[in-house]
C-alpha cells in the first residue's frame, strides 16, 4: 500500500520533479509538502498517503529540486524555487477544486506562502513542526560574523544537523528565503488551520507555530502541542493525532 511509485514531472524550466499522485473518487485532494532535505520516504508521508487511499481521497506528494530523486543539486536552489515548483505541479496535477495542504517544517512555510498563489480552493491547512522564515529567524540571526562572512563570500557553510550530517547553507538559500518571508504578513484563510508541534523539538521552537497561527487568519485555528514530540513528529502517537485531525477535515470538506 505504501510502495512508492516513481513518476517525474517536468517543470517549465525543464526540472525533473519526482512525485506520487494517487487519484481518489472523492472531490478532494491532499497535497503533502516535505521539509528541508527530506523526501518521500518518511513516516509522515506514508501515513498520510495511506489515510487518503483508505478514504478515497486524491493524494499528491513530490520532492523539490535538489531533494530525493528530483533533478538538481541542493545548493543551487532556494525557497522561491521550491515555491514556484510546488505551485506549478499542484496546478497541473490537481484537478479537483478542494485541496487540503499539509506542510512539514519548511513545507509548512511553502504551503502558507502558496495559499494566495494556488488558484484552486483550499479547504484545510495542516502545519507539522512549522518553520516559517527559518532561513532568517533560525539561521541568519544566529550565525556568527565569521559564518556570515563565509556565506557572503559565496562559500557553503556546513550547519550541524541532528537529522543529517549537516545542512549546506548557501547565500542563495538565505537570499531566497528573504524574498519569501511570511511572518510579517496576514493571510486571510476561510478554512480550518491545524498546527502540530513537539515540545521537545530541538530544531524549531514551538513559538514558530504560534507565530504562524497569527499569520494565517482563520476563525477555526487549533494548535496541538505534543509533550514528548520532537521535530519529526513521526511516532505512532504523533501520527495518530495528525490522522485524527485530518479525518475530521475530510468530514468537514466533503
Amino acid at each position: 500500500m505504501n510502495k512508492l511509485q516513481t513518476k517525474f514531472f517536468l517543470t517549465k524550466k525543464k526540472e525533473k520533479i519526482r512525485y506520487q499522485f494517487n487519484k481518489g473518487k472523492n472531490p478532494l485532494a491532499v497535497v503533502f509538502l516535505h521539509g528541508l532535505m527530506s523526501d518521500l520516504t518518511g513516516a509522515k508521508v506514508k501515513k498520510i498517503r495511506q489515510i487518503c487511499k483508505q478514504s478515497n481521497i486524491s493524494f499528491l506528494a513530490f520532492e523539490y529540486t535538489g531533494h530525493g530523486k528530483s533533478s538538481g543539486t541542493f545548493t543551487d536552489f532556494g525557497i522561491t524555487d521550491w515555491i514556484i515548483q510546488s505551485k506549478e505541479i499542484i496546478e497541473t496535477i490537481i484537478k479537483t477544486k478542494k485541496i487540503i495542504i499539509i506542510g512539514s517544517s519548511m513545507g509548512s512555510w511553502i504551503g502558507s506562502y502558496l495559499i494566495k498563489k494556488v488558484k484552486k480552493k483550499i479547504v484545510g491547512f495542516i502545519g507539522i513542526a512549522s518553520a516559517p522564515d527559518f532561513t532568517k529567524e533560525i539561521m541568519w540571526k544566529n550565525f556568527s560574523r565569521k559564518v556570515k562572512k563565509l556565506i557572503r563570500a559565496g562559500q557553503i557553510y556546513k550547519m550541524p544537523s541532528s537529522y543529517n550530517n549537516f545542512y549546506p547553507i548557501t547565500l542563495k538559500l538565505i537570499e531566497s528565503g528573504n524574498q519569501s518571508l511570511i511572518l510579517n504578513k496576514k493571510i486571510q484563510c476561510n478554512f480550518p488551520i491545524r498546527l502540530f508541534h513537539g515540545l521537545k523539538d530541538k530544531t524549531v521552537n514551538e513559538k514558530f507555530s504560534i507565530k504562524l497561527a497569527k499569520v494565517l487568519i482563520s476563525k477555526d485555528t487549533q494548535i496541538f502541542f505534543q509533550n514528548n514530540g520532537d521535530h519529526s513528529l513521526s511516532t505512532k502517537q504523533d501520527l495518530s493525532l495528525i490522522a485524527t485531525q485530518l479525518l475530521r477535515l475530510f468530514k468537514n470538506a466533503l
